[in-house]
């Protein structure tokens, strides 16, 4: 009798769990920047991801074609939601901004290229770029420098973390003439976003378990506004005492990310000095090519490339390194909850640059992008 009723139970629990299955599957996912619910598929899913991607200008949207390409090779469940925004291309509107940033909340998560920003003022100063960040709150920016397996620079075996204040500081779009010939440019510095991106850095260290943070400032010249950012960071470092806290005036950084990389694990800054930092490191590695990035509110992530350059004198050319976007697009799949994809992307792309036989010009080869996209694909091990 207890046999045949075990037998029962078993059988509605299964009945129960097949049902609720069929119900997550059967909804559109998304998930948040910082959290991965309980809800979330597992890796190899038959539910599909919806995710916002704007290839931007330049070089992005044929980057975007070979993460398509790549995707659609490796049966990757995630479908995009493209949108064409562009300040030089005539292609950038009030309307359209709001649609990118419509599916962007929707989905929660974006691929994006680079959108050039005119150097001529137009009435506004706020770029598009800029507009975007401030609307998401995509206060926390990423950039992991790490050096891949088989390809030679003068530093290997790099592994550090560029953590940037994107919303404030230099970028505050607050400039004016007050007297002929005279511009005042502001740079808005506050304490809750300098502890909010101390925390997030601190928070990343202990979540990746990286061992020191190191605050980057100029506030021996700017004594208030580099000041505040300093006092901010080390109140946050007294809340991680395993978390060994520096700090460095972003001049001589730069002579020490070329001299010794080694000594930084993670570091954290203002806007500008991230901007500069980011692309100096990724020369450390093999330029913008190969550099992935991210950008994080507390709602949405969006994943690009780490130095943000359009290489608009390679379009058409079909000779721009789509390795950093792929990275990037790997990093967005392990975000999703993708690992089994994740690794896969990251694997194909890392094995192609070890094995040396197709790399594009930046890296000293001859390959072309779609001989290179084709080479990550034969490796997808599908």
């Amino acid at each position: 009798m207890a046999a045949v009723f075990r037998r029962s139970l078993g059988a509605v629990v299964k009945d129960l769990y097949s049902l609720q299955w069929q119900q997550l599957a059967s909804r559109p996912l998304s998930l948040s920047a910082n959290v991965c619910g309980p809800e979330a598929a597992p890796a190899r899913a038959d539910a599909t991801f919806k995710v916002t991607m704007v290839p931007g200008d330049g070089v992005g949207p044929e980057l975007m074609t070979a993460v398509k390409e790549v995707f659609k090779a490796g049966d990757v469940p995630v479908e995009f939601e493209e949108f064409h925004l562009s300040e030089v291309q005539n292609m950038a509107t009030e309307e359209k901004l709001d649609e990118v940033l419509n599916s962007m909340k929707t989905n929660r998560v974006a691929m994006k290229g680079k959108i050039h920003t005119p150097m001529e003022f137009k009435g506004e100063l706020a770029s598009f770029e800029m507009r975007l960040r401030r609307k998401l709150d995509l206060f926390a920016n990423v950039v992991h420098v790490n050096s891949l397996p088989g390809y030679s620079t003068r530093h290997n075996n790099l592994d550090l973390v560029i953590i940037r204040e994107q919303t404030e500081g230099e970028y505050s779009s607050l400039e004016h003439e007050s007297v002929t010939g005279v511009i005042e440019c502001l740079k808005i510095i506050t304490r809750v976003k300098s502890r909010r991106i101390a925390k997030f850095a601190f928070d990343y260290a202990t979540k990746k378990g990286r061992n020191k943070v190191t605050a980057v400032h100029k506030a021996n010249i700017m004594k208030l506004g580099d000041g505040l950012f300093l006092q901010s960071c080390a109140e946050i470092a007294q809340l991680y005492p395993k978390i060994k806290y520096e700090t460095i005036i972003i001049d001589n950084c730069c002579m020490q990310l070329v001299q010794n990389p080694y000594q930084f694990d993670v570091l954290v800054m203002p806007n500008l000095y991230g901007n500069i930092i980011d692309n100096l490191a990724a020369g450390l590695v093999g330029g913008a090519g190969v550099v992935p990035g991210e950008s994080y509110s507390a709602e949405y992530a969006v994943f690009e490339t780490g130095a943000r350059h359009p290489f608009a004198q390679a379009v058409g050319r079909n000779i721009a390194n789509p390795t950093a976007m792929l990275l990037s697009a790997a990093n967005m799949l392990r975000h999703l909850s993708l690992e089994y994809h994740s690794q896969m992307v990251s694997d194909a792309v890392k094995r192609v640059i070890k094995q040396g036989k197709v790399r594009t010009g930046d890296l000293g080869g001859y390959a072309t992008s779609d001989e290179f996209t084709r080479a990550v694909i034969a490796n997808l091990g599908v």
